[in-house]
């Protein structure tokens, strides 16, 4: 399988473009996958740079509700006419980011999109096929990230703490490998690749997505402890982690210095074939 990465916030080099998001296409022997649209229609020039032609994606999954992973979703629906898309049926929830001023910020998707019929809402752990999974409701609290008490759902009128019962990730199966792909991991990395592990009898071989362990209002990453803790976790996995997007460029050199080459970071133009 190859997985390409078509939105991230950082480029691989000045062929290719970046913003705040994350977009993956994983292309296997069965299937053409996106993994989540980015911010904006960024992914698709991108796509043009690497040669992927969007168009003949069959199945989309969209990690959570959060605009820099399904901002694209208008567009993606413009360029491709046969994917569905597999998304939790609490993602169209309103989602916000409380400033700290006490302002809020919407950062959940377009509910106008909710009417296209190619949306599939899933209600927990899902089977397309004997490679493609998706599961959710991850439990557990090791080492969860710090900056989720920053994000928010309105329900009526009422702002509560969100409790990520929108977050899925999935997992990739072929020719003996298996590969589990995150979005953000609010409900915790740790957490996941530990839900995974109790589903299936052993850990991934390769992981992917972000650890959101960074705060870009702030500019702040997560208590070094705790990204220490996290490594220490991960290692014992003996799986292969590539990540991005919200980990951030400071947490990821210490989860680096502490992992070695059982880490690496992937950027906007990366391919990678497991």
């Amino acid at each position: 399988m190859i997985i390409s990465v078509l939105t991230e916030n950082t480029a691989k080099n000045e062929h290719y473009k970046c913003e705040h998001g994350l977009c993956l296409h994983i292309a296997t022997e069965k299937h053409k996958i996106l993994f989540d649209t980015g911010a904006t229609a960024l992914f698709t020039e991108n796509a043009a740079t690497m040669d992927i032609d969007l168009s003949k994606v069959d199945a989309a999954i969209l990690s959570h509700g959060h605009l820099d992973h399904g901002g694209g979703l208008k567009t993606f629906f413009q360029i491709n006419a046969k994917a569905n898309i597999y998304v939790q049926k609490r993602a169209f929830g309103a989602f916000y980011l409380n400033e700290s001023d006490g302002g809020k910020i919407y950062v959940g998707l377009d509910s106008d999109l909710l009417s296209n019929d190619r949306f599939v809402l899933l209600d927990g752990d899902f089977t397309l096929d004997e490679g493609l999974q998706i599961f959710s409701n991850v439990i557990g609290d090791k080492s969860s990230p710090s900056e989720n008490i920053h994000l928010l759902e309105k329900v009526g009128d009422e702002f509560r703490p969100d409790e990520f019962a929108h977050e899925q990730n999935l997992v990739v199966r072929e020719n003996g490998k298996t590969l589990l792909v995150a979005g953000c991991a609010h409900r915790g990395i740790v957490n996941i690749t530990e839900h995974f592990r109790k589903q299936h009898g052993s850990f991934p071989d390769f992981v992917v997505g972000g650890f959101h362990l960074y705060n870009r209002k702030a500019d702040k990453g997560e208590d070094p402890a705790i990204i220490d803790a996290i490594s220490e976790s991960l290692l014992a996995t003996g799986s292969k982690f590539y990540t991005c997007h919200c980990t951030g460029l400071s947490p990821y050199k210490r989860l680096k210095s502490n992992m070695g080459e059982k880490i690496d970071y992937l950027s906007s133009g990366t391919q990678r074939e497991l």
